[in-house]
């Protein structure tokens, strides 16, 4: 399979079947991004929620988008926000708790309708392993290596290094600066050079000790144990949170339109796909009813393309507030030359305010960046 030059470096195809390595037999993870398995999704679904954006609704305390993480299993839910989702849906918080250690339980079955196995590739998987213990052992073998000095000199900012140590996401879906910095990290000249490398150490037996620590199923486990035996002490002792009203029916609500006629403010809705993940701010003529907390300039905009994921498809309008500034764990809408782009927000270890696309892969640095150019997305509503 042909490559693909970046800079001095040549990705090639990391689809092409790779040799097994020389070292300890590396245990692959299919499961690894999920870390908190629940009861969210079908107790949802059971009080009349057949759809996360109306449960959403009614609990504005918790960005939707941090609801979705919490539902899919991919973030810990406090035990603050496990009551108050509790109370929404009319059951005792611990109901919400899975207990991942009991045989009966099926990850696999719990994870059917979120995760796609189609798209799994066992070795570019474990390559992602090998290269995230690869990058430990260099790390760790060199003391100039620090956090801020990759960051510095090597433009691996702290977060990125996170997920390559952590086997986030496999080598071809790095993008070409990520790809390039890990070549200046290890000293070689382009992705091929890099997989031998780190095929080397593991065949050494240098990187054994390190890939328990990245792909390890049983250390997940135990890990989730313990934080929902964490989570269970914690709300023995929560106080009551009083329900909300219940949803009036089943069926979604529908998105205005321009010929309503209540009293409901309606917001112009923007959006036409550009180039490289862009968003334009081009008219479509059609409007949505604006939440309560929505500033004067507030307005709507179509995503155009799941560009942050399939949690947030195309069809969907979000509703864009220029009053506020964007949180972590929220999304928001930068203003760039060429058009708007829809990012997640995140901290980095430094406490830098970050943002990501998945779609095209973007890191974006929020602290820096005027604030007039940065707007918070309040809500969605989704077709």
């Amino acid at each position: 399979m042909g490559g693909k030059r970046v800079g001095t470096v040549t990705i090639t195809g990391a689809r092409r079947r790779q040799p097994p390595a020389g070292g300890r037999e590396v245990g692959i993870d299919r499961y690894k991004t999920i870390v908190f398995p629940n009861n969210l999704r079908a107790l949802r679904k059971g009080a009349g929620y057949p759809k996360l954006l109306a449960l959403a609704a009614a609990l504005p305390d918790i960005p939707y988008i941090r609801l979705s993480k919490i539902e899919r299993g991919e973030v810990f839910a406090k035990a603050d926000e496990l009551v108050r989702i509790a109370a929404a849906l009319r059951v005792a918080p611990a109901d919400l708790l899975v207990d991942i250690g009991d045989p009966a339980f099926d990850l696999s079955a719990w994870a059917a309708e979120i995760h796609d196995d189609r798209s799994f590739d066992r070795d570019a998987e474990t390559f992602a392993a090998l290269l995230g213990a690869a990058l430990r052992h260099r790390r760790t073998s060199d003391a100039a290596l620090t956090i801020a000095a990759l960051d510095k000199d090597y433009g691996m900012p702290p977060v990125i290094l996170s997920r390559i140590e952590n086997a986030y996401k496999t080598l071809d879906r790095w993008n070409e600066a990520t790809v390039a910095a890990l070549c200046r990290i290890f000293d070689v000249g382009d992705v091929a050079e890099l997989q031998r490398k780190v095929r080397a150490l593991h065949a050494a037996g240098v990187l054994d000790a390190l890939l328990d620590g990245i792909s390890n199923p049983e250390q997940r486990v135990a890990k989730t144990c313990a934080r929902v035996a964490e989570l269970r002490a914690q709300l023995a002792g929560a106080p009551a949170v009083a329900a909300p009203a219940p949803p009036a029916s089943v069926a979604e609500p529908a998105l205005p339109t321009a010929n309503d006629t209540g009293a409901a403010r309606l917001l112009p809705v923007f959006g036409a796909p550009l180039a490289d993940g862009l968003i334009a701010k081009a008219a479509t003529g059609a409007s949505v009813e604006a939440p309560r907390t929505a500033g004067p300039r507030a307005y709507g905009l179509r995503v155009c393309r799941p560009s942050l994921g399939g949690g947030l498809p195309g069809s969907a309008t979000i509703i864009v507030d220029p009053e506020r500034f964007p949180s972590s764990g929220g999304l928001a809408v930068v203003r760039e030359a060429d058009g708007l782009r829809l990012l997640s927000v995140t901290f980095d270890r430094n406490g830098a305010m970050k943002g990501y696309s998945q779609v095209p892969d973007r890191e974006v640095a929020l602290d820096a960046l005027d604030p007039t150019d940065v707007a918070a997305v309040i809500a969605a509503y989704f077709e």
